[in-house]
C-alpha cells in the first residue's frame, strides 16, 4: 500500500470515530468568538481559550479549511482569521505595539462582501453590517484589549444556538456552509486520474501543509511540491505532475496532521526524524489502538519512577524481548494487524520521507525484540529496555540531542524496525566518542556489541557473535586487549588510589587504535604498581592482578598489533567493559577486591 493510500485509510478510520473534520474544514487554534448583534455591532467577545494550564491556550475548533498563504498581500481565510484581517489592527513585530493594518481588513471586507452578497441569512446579514460600518479605531476597551492582537477569532450571532443548545458560530450556519461549499466547488481546477485511487476527477494543484515535524517551518511544509521547472514534466505545473485527487489530498493531510499534533500518542521523535505510526482496523478498533500503544511503549518505554515500577514495565515487555507472541502481553493484540510507520525530516520548505515501512505488527515486534537481544550486555546498564533516542545520545557530544549526526536517527530506526544491519556510522560515532574521552558506559559497549553481532549474523563474513558477559576464552585480539587494559587500570587504582589522570584518561584512545605503541609502556608501569601492592597490605590482590595479566597475555600473539580496525576497536570497548565491571564470580577477584574509588 502506498503512503497516501494508507494515510487516507487512516483518515476514514478517524472520520468514523468523528475525530476529524469533513472535507473542506480543518481544526485550527482559535482564541475568541466575536458576538455580533443583528445590526452588526460587536456586543461581546467570548474567550474560547483553554484555561486549565499555566498559560491560556487557543482551543482547537473546526473552521473552513485554512490554506497555505504567504507574500506581502496574503489572502484572508473564510469567516475566521486573526485581528489584522478581522479588525485591521495587529501587533508590530518589532515593538509589539498596536499597528494599523488597513490593507488586511480591506481584503477581508472585499472578499466577504462579495461572498455574502444577496444573502438573507440573519447571521450573514449581521456580518455584512459589521464589515460595512467597522473602523479600526473601534478596537478598544471594554470589548477589546491589546492582548487580543493577532489572535485568531470567529464570529457568532448574539443568542445563536445549535440543536444541542451549544453556541453556534457563524461558519456553522447552514447558509455559511453552502457559501463555503460553493467556493470549494469553484476552486476545482484541472482533472485527471488520481494516482492513489485510479479514479478520474479534480486533482490538487498544491498539496497540504504538514505541521508538527521537528525542525520544519512553523507554518508547515509540504511532502509533495514542485517549486522549480526542473522538477516538472510535459509543461505541467505544480501538482499536475503527480496528480492526486482533492479528496485524497485532504484525507492524507488531515490524517497526518492529526498523527503529528502536539500530545499525539502516535508520534515519536528519533534524532532528526519525526516518526508517525498507526495500525489498520482489520482486527478491530480496539486491537489497532492496543497495537499502537504497545508500539509506543516498545520504542520509547515509560520512565520508571522506582524499582518496583521498573520491574513491572520489564515484566510487561519481556515477552517481546524474548521473541514470544505479543498475545502473551494482551490477548486483544493480533500479530496479523497491518502496521504503518512513517519517518519525516525537515528539508528547508519541504519534508523528506526518511523511511516508510509497512508490515504485520507481529513481525515488527519480533524485530524490536531482536534489537533488544542484540543490545543485551552484563552488567545490565538499563532498568528497562532503552529507547532509540537514548542510544543516539551516546553518539552525541555532551549527550545533547542537537549534536546527533543528521540522518543517523532515521537509519537506526530503519534497522530496528526491519531487523537489518545498523548503519556503519553508528559504530563509528560511538568509537569516536570513546576515543574523545567520554566514559565507556554500558550503553556504548552495548551499541558496539549490537552492531558487531548483527554484522556477523547478516554480513558476508560470518564470525562468532560476542557474548553477553565476560568470556575468558574469547581469542579476538581486540577483546583481549580491552580486558588487559581494564586489568592494568585496576592495578594502577589499587596501587595509587585516585589519581588526577588515570591510564584510562590518558591512553584509552591510543591503546584501542594502536596497541603496539602503548601497551609495552603500560606493562612496564604495571610492574611498579604490582610492586607497590606486594610491599603493602594488598599482596594477595597484587598476585591476582599478575595472574590475570598473564592469563590474558597468554592468549595473545608474540607481539601487539600495530593497529586495530574499527570493528576490533568496538571489541576492545566490549572487552574493557566486561572485565572492568564483571561480577566477583566472573572475575574470581579475591577478598581484597578492587572497589573503584572514582565511581
Amino acid at each position: 500500500m502506498t503512503l497516501f493510500a494508507a494515510l487516507n485509510g487512516y483518515y476514514d478510520r478517524l472520520a468514523e470515530r468523528g475525530d476529524v473534520p469533513p472535507f473542506g474544514f480543518s481544526m485550527e487554534r482559535i482564541s475568541y468568538a466575536v458576538v455580533l448583534s443583528s445590526g452588526g455591532e460587536p456586543v461581546e467577545v467570548t474567550d474560547l481559550r483553554i484555561l486549565s494550564g499555566k498559560k491560556p491556550k487557543p482551543r482547537p475548533l473546526m473552521v473552513p479549511q485554512f490554506f497555505g498563504r504567504s507574500g506581502t498581500k496574503p489572502p484572508p481565510y473564510f469567516l475566521c482569521d486573526h485581528t489584522r484581517f478581522l479588525f485591521g489592527v495587529g501587533a508590530d513585530k518589532a515593538t509589539g505595539a498596536r499597528a494599523a493594518s488597513p490593507a488586511y481588513f480591506a481584503a477581508f471586507k472585499e472578499r466577504h462582501l462579495a461572498a455574502i452578497d444577496g444573502s438573507n441569512d440573519e447571521g450573514l446579514v449581521a456580518l455584512r453590517n459589521f464589515l460595512t460600518h467597522w473602523t479600526p479605531d473601534a478596537f478598544r476597551a471594554p470589548l477589546f484589549d491589546d492582548a487580543m492582537l493577532d489572535q485568531y477569532m470567529v464570529f457568532m450571532l448574539d443568542g445563536d444556538r445549535n440543536a444541542a443548545g451549544q453556541p453556534r458560530f457563524l461558519h456553522d450556519r447552514p447558509a455559511a456552509r453552502r457559501l463555503w461549499e460553493k467556493e470549494l466547488a469553484a476552486k476545482k481546477g484541472d482533472e485527471g486520474f488520481c494516482l492513489v485511487t485510479g479514479e478520474w476527477g479534480p486533482v490538487t494543484a498544491l498539496h497540504p501543509l504538514i505541521k508538527g515535524v521537528w525542525g520544519a517551518q512553523v507554518g508547515g511544509a509540504r511532502i509533495v511540491s514542485f517549486n522549480s521547472n526542473a522538477f516538472t514534466s510535459y509543461a505541467k505545473s505544480d501538482g499536475l505532475n503527480a496528480p492526486v485527487s482533492d479528496a485524497v489530498t485532504f484525507g492524507y493531510g488531515t490524517a497526518l496532521n492529526t498523527l503529528l499534533k502536539e500530545g499525539s500518542g502516535n508520534r515519536l521523535q528519533v534524532g532528526d526524524a519525526t516518526v508517525a505510526f498507526w495500525a489498520d482496523t482489520s482486527g478491530g478498533e480496539k486491537a489497532a489502538q492496543k497495537a499502537e500503544t504497545l508500539f509506543s511503549d516498545l520504542l520509547d518505554p515509560p520512565r520508571p519512577e522506582d524499582a518496583e515500577e521498573a520491574q513491572r514495565i520489564k515484566d510487561v515487555l519481556t515477552p517481546v524481548s524474548q521473541g514470544r507472541p505479543v498475545r502473551e502481553i494482551d490477548p486483544m493484540l493480533d500479530e496479523r494487524t497491518r502496521f504503518f510507520i512513517l519517518g519525516l525530516s525537515p528539508n528547508i520548505a519541504r519534508l523528506s520521507v526518511r523511511f516508510w515501512l509497512e508490515d504485520s505488527f507481529g513481525a515488527i515486534a519480533e524485530h524490536i525484540g531482536r534489537h533488544w537481544r542484540d543490545l543485551e550486555i552484563k552488567p545490565d546498564p538499563w532498568r528497562t529496555a532503552p529507547s532509540v533516542w537514548a542510544l543516539l545520545r551516546e553518539t552525541a557530544l555532551m549527550g545533547k540531542s542537537d549534536n546527533v549526526a543528521p540522518l543517523l536517527g532515521g537509519e537506526v530506526m530503519r534497522a530496528v524496525l526491519t531487523g537489518g544491519r545498523y548503519p556503519r556510522s553508528l559504530l563509528a560515532a560511538v568509537i569516536t566518542r570513546i576515543r574523545a574521552g567520554d566514559e565507556i558506559t554500558g550503553a556504548k559497549a552495548a551499541i558496539c556489541k549490537a552492531c558487531l553481532n548483527r554484522d556477523s549474523r547478516l554480513g558476508s563474513t560470518k564470525e562468532e557473535e560476542l557474548p553477553v558477559s565476560l568470556n575468558r576464552d574469547e581469542a579476538n585480539a581486540g577483546y583481549r586487549l580491552g580486558r588487559l587494559f581494564a586489568v592494568l587500570e585496576n592495578t594502577q587504582r589499587a596501587a595509587l588510589g585516585k589519581v588526577n589522570a588515570s591510564i584510562r584518561d590518558r591512553y584509552f584512545g591510543a591503546a584501542s587504535a594502536t596497541p603496539a605503541s602503548v601497551f609495552p609502556m603500560l606493562l612496564r608501569n604495571s610492574t611498579h604498581h604490582l610492586a607497590v601492592l606486594r610491599k603493602g597490605d594488598k599482596a594477595r590482590l597484587g598476585g591476582w592482578f599478575e595472574g590475570e595479566i598473564g592469563e590474558i597475555l597468554g592468549g595473545l600473539g608474540a607481539s601487539f598489533p600495530r593497529s586495530l580496525r574499527i570493528e576490533d576497536q568496538g571489541r576492545f570497548a566490549i572487552g574493557y567493559y566486561h572485565q572492568r565491571y564483571a561480577g566477583k564470580t566472573d572475575a574470581a577477584i579475591p577478598a581484597a577486591d578492587t572497589t573503584d574509588s572514582e565511581d
